[in-house]
């Protein structure tokens, strides 16, 4: 089977790429997967490898002069347990000497896996839930404002109707309880900063990005132009999300897909709190936690999509630290080498042990600080990184920057 070695299938700057890596294995030593599972095929160099001796074997002058040379499935299916077992963190593509941006590189070798039949099962569920419900959970989509009946007003005015900003909820928010509180902290947030403010309530798709990154993101484009115009016909000037995925999905996919510029700005929760912040919009208070609400020592973890993937490290930090009286440190890893919390690439579905491996790795480093709670600035990496928290008996809370700031709201 070759249908995943195709030229077609890279970019001639990509396929450059693979020629230029110097073998040097610099990457290794940072993958947080290989560091767990210590398959081969699962470290940059690996895959790249591998890759560039197949191309050969099918593209190079003795395949042209004696015919190419056949790839067994078992090769495949073992080149397809590395690469769907990476992350896609990108932190490989911070310490290139020769600047490879390899997560790109990853999601080329998906989609020609994908294509030839070589991908987890779980993804195919995906798919399905995706497509057909448009949602991850494979929920009944009409419930995605699930998690605003604890609010107040319950989800009265919180969509249908035109606004200035429109709050893209995204699937782990809208059908994990675990994740309820994210949107259910900056809708409260917002509200009480003056923000006229809308979701898109039943209306909202799945962005589409769990389906690129698995290699299946043939049906992405439909996903974007509902959605896009979901949200113009808001009359939205701003969508704003939390969650990183799908932030960077808005910002730097939907236009290549659609061709067009959105016609309107996008920004992750953590830059629009920070504007709010410096206009003076939003109204810190102490944050405390017991009885005498004595401030906790907080550390932050970068999510990958929002750090590394987006270039977004200091809003979060920036809102965190106007918090009067706020304790904050830094873990070992942080910003564009931060550790991978292990919930990022779809790897969970296929892998759970491998995602709770590197989520302790994290977790260490977390502990390691003194902190009593870890802030960020997605929910994956909440619901993740939590979990291994209860399973550990770690006595670390975990929670999303829009929780914290609407604790530091209270009282003001």
């Amino acid at each position: 089977m070759t249908a995943p070695l195709k030229l077609s299938g890279y970019s001639v700057w990509q396929l450059m790429e693979l020629d230029a890596c110097t073998r040097c294995g610099e990457c290794v030593a940072w993958c947080p997967t290989f560091a767990e599972n210590s398959h081969e095929l699962t470290h940059p160099l690996g895959k790249i490898a591998r890759l560039t001796s197949w191309l050969r074997r099918r593209h190079g002058l003795r395949a042209r002069l004696c015919g190419p040379r056949p790839i067994a499935d078992g090769e495949l299916a073992e080149f397809a347990a590395g690469v769907y077992s990476c992350t896609l963190c990108a932190r490989c593509r911070e310490v290139c000497p020769v600047h490879i941006d390899t997560r790109p590189l990853w999601m080329a070798m998906r989609e020609q896996l994908a294509a030839a039949g070589h991908y987890p099962p779980a993804l195919a569920t995906l798919r399905q839930n995706v497509t057909a419900r448009y949602n991850t959970a494979g929920e009944d989509n009409a419930n995605r404002l699930s998690w605003s009946q604890n609010l107040p007003s319950g989800s009265a005015g919180l969509a249908g109707r035109r606004a200035e900003v429109v709050y893209f909820v995204g699937c782990v928010s809208a059908f994990y309880p675990l994740a309820y509180p994210i949107p259910q902290s900056l809708v409260q947030v917002l509200h009480k900063a003056g923000v006229d403010l809308t979701t898109l309530g039943g209306e909202e798709w799945c962005c589409g990005f769990p389906l690129m990154v698995a290699g299946l993101g043939a049906e992405a484009t439909a996903l974007a132009r509902h959605n896009v115009a979901a949200v113009r016909a808001t009359g939205a000037k701003t969508l704003v999300a939390t969650c990183p995925s799908c932030y960077h999905t808005w910002q730097h996919d939907y236009p290549r897909l659609l061709g067009e510029p959105l016609g309107f700005a996008v920004r992750h929760a953590t830059e629009l709190l920070a504007g709010l912040v410096d206009s003076g919009q939003l109204k810190l208070g102490p944050y405390g936690v017991g009885a005498v609400r004595e401030p906790p020592l907080l550390t932050y973890h970068d999510p990958c999509d929002l750090g590394r993937t987006s270039g977004i490290y200091e809003a979060p930090r920036r809102v965190l630290q106007a918090i009067p009286g706020v304790r904050f440190t830094e873990m070992r890893d942080n910003r564009a080498l931060a550790l991978c919390c292990g919930g990022g690439g779809d790897v969970e579905m296929g892998d759970a042990e491998l995602t709770a491996a590197v989520a302790r790795r994290r977790l260490a480093q977390a502990q390691e600080t003194g902190a009593e709670v870890i802030v960020s600035a997605c929910q994956q990496c909440k619901r993740t990184l939590t979990a291994t928290a209860r399973r550990e008996k770690a006595r670390l809370r975990v929670l999303d920057v829009t929780e914290v700031v609407w604790g530091a709201m209270q009282g003001v």
